[in-house]
């Protein structure tokens, strides 16, 4: 069998739906073993999730080393950074359960349920979605903090005598201001200076205007932005999956000829047939 062909039926098991269903099933069954570790276990059960961790490794070596094959180039696998995310994973499977690393094994373990993000191509593209919105992100973060830091200093220096405690310094206002933005309990902090400040109501429904109903869900609309191009790259790369496909599908199923024109192949046959008997007795 020569290497071409080899790579080509690599690459039909790589792309194969059953395959990479199986690969997730795998990758399923190694994170409820994972869990399973965390439980008090009889002895024979603890053994048997040793045995079978060990069968998953193998496992996921083999794919790896599949789809390695599949590829065209070493640099062209490796281009790709879900190559990479699965290599480091893999290879931090390979980690020997004893001694003093079973922690570290167990660790490294635990991050191959990641293995299904590069499994299923909408994870991917939520990720992506996700990594290509922290620019945008980043500004609005900035924006959050100059936010924060302006009340945290007015919330110092207005109630630092009421309560030392939640308003002490900026830093600790600041981390009062965002127990303010997630809702936890923040009517008992508002109330406590309200008693001093009866209009200090201004100062809270305000900042909670500012940063959870705005700055929030522009963080929000960026992520949305960005994953609505991301699923609109995604299609076109289905798509054109699809018209490369095609005309491999079509090359092999040739439609048969007509009845009409096997007659015609026939009557053109005869017709030569004739003319090379003239020319034959001239």
């Amino acid at each position: 069998m020569s290497v071409a062909t080899m790579q080509e039926k690599l690459k039909r098991i790589d792309r194969s739906k059953t395959f990479q269903g199986f690969v997730i099933f795998v990758i399923v069954v190694s994170a409820l073993s994972i869990g399973a570790h965390t439980y008090q276990l009889p002895l024979w059960l603890e053994q048997s999730l040793w045995a079978l961790d060990i069968a998953i490794t193998v496992f996921f070596l083999v794919e790896l080393i599949i789809r390695y094959m599949a590829s065209e180039s070493a640099k062209g696998f490796f281009s790709q950074g879900w190559n990479i995310f699965d290599t480091i994973i893999v290879i931090g499977s390979l980690v020997p359960l004893g001694g003093s690393t079973i922690l570290l094994a167990r660790l490294l373990r635990i991050f191959r349920v990641l293995r299904l993000v590069s499994m299923v191509p909408e994870l991917r593209m939520l990720i992506n979605a996700l990594l290509k919105a922290i620019p945008r992100m980043g500004y609005i973060a900035l924006l959050m903090f100059v936010i924060f830091y302006i009340y945290g200093a007015v919330g110092s220096m207005f109630f630092a005598h009421i309560n030392d405690f939640l308003w002490g310094d900026v830093s600790i206002a600041m981390l009062t201001l965002f127990r303010v933005s997630t809702f936890e309990s923040w009517t008992s902090i508002m109330y406590e200076t309200m008693e001093v400040y009866p209009l200090s109501w201004i100062y809270y429904l305000s900042f909670i205007f500012l940063t959870t109903f705005t700055f929030l869900n522009m963080m929000v609309g960026a992520v949305l932005d960005v994953m609505g191009e991301e699923s609109r790259i995604m299609n076109e790369e289905k798509a054109l999956a699809k018209q490369v496909q095609q005309p491999e599908i079509d090359s092999c199923h040739v439609a048969p000829a007509s009845a009409a024109e096997v007659q015609k192949l026939h009557d053109k046959i005869d017709e030569l047939t004739v003319m090379l008997n003239k020319l034959k007795s001239n």
